[in-house]
């Protein structure tokens, strides 16, 4: 029998009320989510940030298991972050903590999606939809390559076909992903800087790309990041890959109805 519901959300949330307060890439805002799908449901839900949940799995059981202190990152449409300190998962005053892919690392940067008014944050500049942007615009400047050929034939130049032709060595799809992992790798620097994390996971799907994403990433932090930090942080994709979030709803309904019963 079904005894409880996890959701994560691409959303500010807060995590006692299981409220939607506000999105940044879709439209919801002041939603009682958590009592409008129990009423509905008729079982016990729980709701966090799909930041959070996939931190929660990646600390429970993948990547972070073990550390006590640990940075997620979640690479998709847009980016979340999930920070674990001292053991616990770090939500903030109101559920807004660990919002990372809010940090700016352009100020002359494109603007950011949805409802941020910035310029220039990693969000604008690594997630997946940069990616996208950023291999369409190489391959229409490498018509000979084979992203170039994909773009003339009226294929959707995004991340999977990105990366599928990137592991057959496309040099055109490699310099995207390259340019993408060096963005990610400045903005996880300053992070590494502030959070003095023993691990930061990568996930998303963008995390297909593999070593082909990370090396760069580690180049930058190498680069960038203060010792000693940046000698004891281990950079790593995601155990779970893209299902990461939806283990850690899981894993977020357990803990409530745990909690509920102790």
């Amino acid at each position: 029998d079904l005894q409880g519901v996890g959701i994560g959300a691409p959303s500010v949330v807060e995590f006692e009320t299981g409220r939607i307060v506000s999105s940044v890439n879709v439209p919801l805002k002041d939603v009682p989510l958590r009592e409008v799908l129990s009423d509905l449901i008729g079982v016990p839900v729980f709701v966090d940030n799909d930041a959070n949940a996939t931190a929660l799995a990646e600390h429970r059981a993948g990547a972070a298991k073990g550390a006590e202190d640990a940075l997620v990152l979640t690479v998709g449409t847009g980016i979340g972050g999930g920070l674990v300190l001292r053991g616990e998962l770090y939500r903030g005053a109101i559920g807004f903590g660990a919002e990372l892919g809010h940090t700016v690392i352009d100020l002359d940067g494109p603007p950011c999606q949805g409802n941020c008014p910035n310029r220039g944050c990693v969000e604008a500049l690594a997630s997946e939809t940069a990616l996208a942007r950023e291999a369409t615009r190489i391959a229409g400047e490498r018509p000979d390559s084979g992203l170039g050929a994909a773009l003339a034939a009226g294929h959707p130049v995004a991340g999977p076909l990105v990366t599928e032709l990137a592991h057959d060595g496309d040099e055109a799809a490699l310099e995207a992903l390259a340019l993408i992992g060096a963005r990610l790798g400045v903005a996880i620097s300053s992070f590494v800087n502030i959070f003095n994390p023993q691990v930061v996971v990568i996930g998303g799907g963008v995390i297909g790309a593999g070593e082909l994403l990370l090396a760069p990433v580690r180049a930058e932090v190498d680069a960038r990041a203060l010792p000693p930090p940046r000698d004891e942080v281990r950079i790593a994709g995601a155990a779970f890959g893209v299902e990461a979030g939806m283990i850690g709803a899981a894993v977020l309904a357990f803990d409530g109805l745990a909690a509920r019963e102790s």
